[in-house]
């Protein structure tokens, strides 16, 4: 599996060839093989096949094709209903139900999602994260009828791959890591960390689409706007006080 990490790539395109229910048997299983928090693993996978209900889940996603095209998308939840639930029928008083545990929902998640992925790779077939999940979290709860304590983390869309893309760069490996206590960047370090992408083809063509001097100016003008980031963040942080995350 070591292979399918150094040739990840985000599959943006499907063949319409449906996931055999084996195949993903096993990716789901390699899911929950994942390490998480206290071996409580307060996430959930909602699994879905259904065109009427991918359909349903597209608005949610900015109308993405690959939503609709995807045989399978795999909503990734921080759930600590069931775990609550266990603990009550029990005679137990779970107290869960806040930020805390949300944060060890979403690490459980994304561990969980990372080995589905992997997996799935394995496998053949392609994935592409949907970062939409987090802007439309309370339209994703009511298409998939999520009840209070559990939560959309992000979703995964997964199938065949039609297209393969290239790789997509990374930053140099000195441009993240940290020995022994964490040192500040100084603004050469700043540019020698980002050289290599911002002179790429790549770079030099969204400049030109999108009419501005340089790559950070499309991240911050384009892709992610700071209006944007504070409606996305106040419409999630709304929703994790109404599906009862911050009861404590």
């Amino acid at each position: 599996m070591i292979q399918e990490i150094f040739t990840h790539r985000s599959i943006r395109s499907y063949k319409d060839i449906p996931v055999p229910e084996e195949v993903l048997d096993r990716v789901l299983s390699a899911g929950i093989r994942a390490s998480n928090t206290g071996n409580m693993q307060i996430y959930s996978f909602v699994v879905t096949t259904d065109k009427k209900i991918k359909e349903a889940l597209s608005p949610c996603h900015m109308n993405q094709p690959m939503v609709r095209q995807a045989p399978v998308i795999i909503t990734v939840c921080a759930d600590i209903r069931r775990f609550s639930q266990w603990c009550k029928q029990r005679g137990a008083h779970p107290e869960y139900d806040n930020f805390l545990w949300f944060v060890n929902g979403v690490i459980d998640s994304v561990l969980a999602s990372q080995n589905i992925s992997l997996a799935a790779e394995s496998e053949g077939l392609g994935i592409c994260y949907l970062g939409t999940t987090t802007y439309a979290a309370d339209q994703i709860i009511e298409v998939l009828n999520l009840p209070q304590g559990v939560i959309p983390v992000t979703t995964i869309v997964m199938g065949y791959p039609d297209v393969v893309p290239p790789l997509t760069d990374r930053l140099p490996l000195q441009g993240v890591i940290h020995k022994e206590r964490y040192h500040d960047y100084t603004p050469s370090e700043i540019d020698e960390i980002w050289q290599e992408k911002e002179a790429s083809e790549e770079t030099k063509n969204l400049i030109q689409v999108n009419d501005l001097d340089n790559l950070a100016l499309i991240f911050t003008e384009r892709r992610y706007k700071g209006e944007d980031n504070k409606l996305f963040s106040r419409n999630y942080f709304e929703t994790l006080k109404s599906q009862g995350f911050f009861n404590q």
